[in-house]
């Protein structure tokens, strides 16, 4: 059996009544990538927010200071973010 030698975080809820603040923090400063729901009688949650985190490979790029600096749709690869990155590695902040 798979016995993990770091720390595990707890699960935390990324939308609706108990959301995290950090979720709360990263959607007020990163727009969405969607504006609408697909079907939202499957969402098991509420409220619904259009800044919503649709699913969880929805992806935040934080700068090296911590602000948020861009969202990315679920369907984004991680190939998709690369220039993104160097250019922040690339600042001083």
């Amino acid at each position: 059996m798979f016995e993990p030698n770091f720390t595990l975080f707890k699960k935390i809820e990324v939308n609706g009544e108990n959301e995290h603040p950090l979720y709360t923090y990263l959607k007020e400063y990163c727009p969405t990538t969607r504006e609408s729901f697909s079907d939202k009688s499957k969402l098991y949650y509420e409220p619904v927010r259009i800044s919503d985190v649709r699913w969880n490979w929805e992806k935040f790029l934080i700068t090296k200071s911590g602000k948020p600096f861009m969202r990315y749709d679920p369907g984004t690869k991680p190939e998709e973010i690369k220039n993104d990155v160097l250019f922040l590695l690339s600042q001083e902040f």
